[in-house]
């Protein structure tokens, strides 16, 4: 289950007509967020990638002999999650259960799917369709991403050394990276977990405890994307604003890691391979930006690890869901994954109901 993504220049607009519906966002705005797309083609790399991870699923899942079949639906663009569950139910095939393209908690990343999967039964159901859909845990600490994060932190360490010649942490900082998102959704994501924010801090701090001494840096936790009106407080610094600053003070090299992001989509595409990279140009740092988990085999494992973890906990099993020291598994039904859980400004039906 994934957020979409168009795949032509002529999809692009009606595409963030989709994102945005009922948040009364002008015409002329889409066109202006638009030329991001237009700047790749009018493209999402999204497609691809979410393309490239099922195949990855599908191979891990052949390997330990699990034949479950993979479909792939999307929020807001072909193809869609009604769709390809309906096409499945035609098919026979009733119960469902969905590895959501984001890590943490918040009612974008997780709440809204839930809300999705609901209006899908729904629909469904009118249609003479009995289904239900489970999902997996949020899983930014599950050790899988936890491990491809560390693997691929350290590599980009590695590279940001060969550029400077030394780390320097007088001269270089780490900022790792994620999607702002309004201090209102931050707030509603804390009434049953510890929060957006602080599931980032713990991933970070791990990541940090991890580095060999000769990579370690000070680090702190930026934001992007950040859309919507100025009037309305959303998550800060902005990794821009946070760049400068840092130039300010004399700090001449930044290793930006977007834990944020499973994949290199286009807030990593664009908010940072061309948006951050140009800023850091203009204020002469030398800069390295860290690759997503994308496709990292220990990733993919761990993803399928998550899926046997939550068909054991369906079957009544007790089950030991690991996690990356000092931090707890956000287990569907827990209370830390429950109905109150990251409300939206609106009450809709979720599903799972927990």
């Amino acid at each position: 289950m994934s957020f979409g993504g168009p795949e032509a220049p002529e999809e692009v607009v009606p595409f963030l007509r989709n994102v945005t519906a009922g948040r009364g966002i002008p015409e002329e705005r889409l066109e202006e967020v638009g030329e991001h797309y237009y700047g790749f083609g009018g493209r999402s790399p999204i497609n691809d990638q979410n393309k490239a991870l099922l195949s990855a699923l599908r191979a891990e899942l052949d390997r330990r002999g699990i034949d479950t079949p993979l479909i792939w639906g999307n929020r807001n663009w072909d193809p869609y999650l009604t769709d390809e569950v309906r096409a499945a139910a035609e098919d026979g095939r009733t119960r469902f259960l969905s590895i959501d393209t984001s890590a943490y908690s918040s009612y974008s990343s997780c709440r809204q799917y839930r809300e999705d999967f609901a209006q899908t039964i729904d629909t469904l159901r009118a249609e003479g369709h009995d289904v239900s859909i489970e999902k997996i845990r949020q899983f930014y600490n599950h050790p899988g991403y936890a491990e491809a994060c560390s693997a691929l932190l350290k590599e980009g360490l590695e590279e940001f050394r060969s550029q400077v010649d030394r780390i320097d942490a007088q001269k270089h900082r780490i900022l790792f990276v994620t999607h702002s998102i309004p201090t209102v959704m931050q707030d509603a994501s804390e009434v049953a977990t510890n929060g957006y924010q602080a599931q980032h801090e713990e991933l970070m701090a791990h990541l940090l405890e991890d580095l060999p001494e000769s990579l370690r840096l000070p680090a702190e936790l930026v934001y992007c994307s950040r859309s919507g009106s100025p009037e309305v407080p959303w998550l800060e610094p902005d990794v821009n604003d946070r760049m400068e600053e840092l130039a300010a003070d004399g700090i001449t090299g930044v290793v930006l890691v977007p834990i944020g992001f499973i994949s290199d989509h286009m807030e990593v595409a664009f908010d940072l391979d061309t948006e951050a990279k140009e800023t850091a140009g203009e204020l002469g740092l030398a800069f390295t930006r860290v690759a997503t988990v994308g496709t990292h085999p220990v990733f993919v494992s761990g993803l399928v690890d998550l899926i046997e973890e939550r068909v054991a906990q369906l079957r009544g099993e007790d089950v030991d869901a690991p996690v990356i020291p000092g931090t707890a598994p956000l287990t569907p039904g827990s209370g830390a994954c429950s109905i109150e859980c990251c409300r939206g400004r609106l009450d809709r039906p979720t599903f799972p109901n927990w």
